[in-house]
């Protein structure tokens, strides 16, 4: 497409990619009349998330967040105490923890995933059981935009001081390391089917586990509590968290195409790297060796010495005048009025890239004529502006 030649529509950063069998799924629940929370949907969504991930036990919830907050809830995470969290994600991560009244421990990045540095967890451990005479009560690490983060390293780091791990796997269904799913390999593991996910139910998430206690306990806190009783007994406080039956169906369809839809974003990912990373001063985010990501959101650096002060906002400003979603790289949570208090253990890796680096237009739908332009304009806002 010509960059003069204007799209019809708005180039959306990660819009939902719906497969054409999602009405099925729905039809069947509105003429089964199983429209309220759970049902057939639900239950087969978690057999086969688990099937897809190898975790025995999956609670589908209404939100990736809620399933970040039962699994806080279940390690006992309260007033008082510290959790370790990635600092280079979004707000969603941390934020369970204030919901307990508890603290968040934020720790940088590392450069060859952009996630979680163990060196800095070494340090923010040692340096908490100094400050604080106790450990942490759970660690936080985020397989951020696909890709998966340090686990052997994080997991050594954790079974040495005895600390359960959540793993945020939000962004990352479908991405595996060595073939080992993320997600499957803390004490919980967390999923998110927003909008804007590699699959959505429209909005909803899942909590991962091996343990069947915990999954139970999970499904118990997230439908209101309700001791058994033929009336409502209730001596735990609970909460509203469990998915619909007609989410779920929605989510049935999408998982059904989990494979092509990877297969699509990294093809995506391919072709950026390929028209755009031989041009000095812009680099990418490679695979680890046994590592892959399911490139949810491509992501690319600008080098400033090269490309000058603000090259990913003229890049950014640039699309956005073409009618072209991109969004900078997460500001990192330390630099976050709301967490102004919380104790942070940084290497300034998180915030060079926040202040280089850009998501580009990644969803699996884009077409090859779309992406060409993006590419064009990307160059021609670095070169001729």
């Amino acid at each position: 497409m010509p960059m003069n030649t204007p799209h019809s529509m708005r180039i959306w950063l990660s819009p939902p990619h719906l497969s054409g069998r999602e009405g099925t799924f729905i039809n069947d629940a509105l003429e089964s009349n199983w429209v309220a929370p759970l049902g057939p949907n639900v239950d087969h969504l978690e057999e086969e998330l688990s099937s897809i991930t190898g975790s025995p036990q999956v609670v589908c919830l209404s939100s990736g967040t809620a399933a970040l907050h039962l699994a806080l809830i279940l390690l006992g995470v309260g007033l008082g105490d510290e959790v370790i969290v990635q600092s280079f994600t979004f707000a969603a991560t941390a934020n369970p923890v204030h919901y307990l009244g508890a603290q968040t421990v934020f720790v940088d990045s590392e450069p060859s995933t952009w996630n979680m540095s163990p060196v800095l967890l070494q340090e923010a451990i040692s340096d908490r059981i100094r400050r604080r005479g106790r450990l942490p009560k759970a660690i936080i690490p985020v397989h951020l935009y696909g890709m998966p983060a340090l686990m052997d390293e994080i997991q050594a780091i954790a079974r040495w001081y005895d600390i359960p791990i959540i793993e945020d796997a939000a962004e990352s269904l479908g991405s595996t390391i060595r073939g080992e799913p993320t997600g499957t390999r803390g004490e919980f593991g967390v999923l998110s089917f927003n909008g804007n996910k590699i699959i959505t139910t429209s909005g909803g998430g899942a909590l991962l586990t091996r343990s069947e206690h915990a999954a139970s306990m999970a499904r118990f806190l997230a439908t209101q509590a309700r001791d058994p009783a033929p009336h409502y007994e209730h001596s735990t406080v609970g909460y509203n968290y469990r998915l619909s039956n007609i989410a779920a169906g929605i989510g049935r369809a999408q998982l059904d195409m989990l494979e092509h839809r990877v297969a699509a974003r990294r093809a995506i990912y391919r072709r950026y790297q390929r028209d755009l990373g031989e041009i000095p001063g812009i680099t990418f985010l490679d695979e680890r060796a046994g590592y892959l990501s399911n490139r949810w959101l491509t992501t690319v650096l600008f080098d400033e010495e090269v490309w000058g002060e603000l090259a990913r906002e003229r890049v950014r400003r640039a699309l956005a005048t073409a009618e072209i979603e991109s969004r900078p790289l997460w500001k990192p949570l330390h630099l976050q009025p709301l967490f102004a208090d919380s104790p942070r253990y940084e290497n300034g890796i998180s915030e060079q890239l926040f202040s280089t680096g850009l998501c580009l237009p990644s969803g699996s739908a884009l077409r090859p004529v779309e992406q060409e332009e993006i590419i064009e304009r990307i160059i021609a806002a670095l070169m001729y502006s």
